[in-house]
């Protein structure tokens, strides 16, 4: 993992395509605003965890519905 240090208003590039801008720092706080283009998903690492579980939830729902009816 890469450790870089940021004080309000700098920035970060990735990919020459993707900008991370500190925004505010309140105490223990940071508010950081991203800039990506629309095809490059951004979510919180919580949202993509519960996104990753709804997909392996429904997927698991299909494939047992999928070999019900191969049994008939």
């Amino acid at each position: 993992m890469l450790v870089l240090s940021r004080k309000k208003n700098e920035s970060i590039v990735i990919n020459d395509n993707v900008v991370i801008t500190i925004v505010d720092v309140r105490g223990d706080k940071v508010r950081i605003g991203i800039q990506a283009p629309r095809d490059v998903s951004v979510h919180r690492q919580e949202v993509l965890d519960a996104i990753l579980g709804e997909k392996l939830k429904f997927s698991q729902e299909g494939s047992e519905e999928s070999s019900d009816t191969s049994v008939r």
